[in-house]
């Protein structure tokens, strides 16, 4: 499923929305949007700009994937996929390393099908999770939110 996150308020909402679900912003065209991933519930006290992390229309490029940190020890952070496979863990060696004590050292592969991108667990203590739920293997889709130890992602393609 494609997500459609606020421009207001970074509310991540089904597709098929005309208005947020959160604050009732009206949801505009993908190509014109700018999302924002709050690091915690806009709809909390205390939230500031320099918790957010921001994704323009135009980062993405056509038929380009993108995994944003949107919590964990590195908000904000961009990683590109290329390849065929990226490798996700604790050590220097994997593509995408995300140094925390609650990443496996090699936790999950990314592996490209196709047009599909294919999430694999390859064992880690923690568990990897896509949307909330527990996966060994999942097709990664736009908008999807990913967990990797502390860390939390969403991937956006182009």
């Amino acid at each position: 499923m494609q997500y459609v996150f606020c421009n207001h308020c970074g509310h991540r909402n089904p597709p098929s929305s005309t208005f947020c679900s959160s604050c009732g912003a009206v949801l505009d065209k993908p190509s014109l949007r700018t999302n924002v991933l709050p690091k915690t519930d806009p709809l909390l006290d205390g939230i500031h700009d320099d918790d957010n992390a921001v994704v323009h229309a135009g980062e993405v490029g056509p038929g380009e994937v993108m995994l944003v940190v949107r919590q964990g020890p590195e908000i904000g952070t961009r990683y590109t996929l290329h390849g065929d496979s990226v490798s996700v863990g604790r050590v220097p060696d994997n593509d995408i390393q995300l140094d925390d004590f609650t990443v496996s050292r090699q936790h999950a592969v990314l592996v490209r099908e196709n047009q599909d991108w294919i999430l694999r667990d390859l064992g880690s203590l923690n568990g990897t999770y896509v949307n909330n739920e527990r996966v060994d293997e999942c097709v990664v889709r736009h908008g999807d939110a990913l967990q990797i130890g502390r860390f939390h992602l969403v991937a956006f393609f182009g």
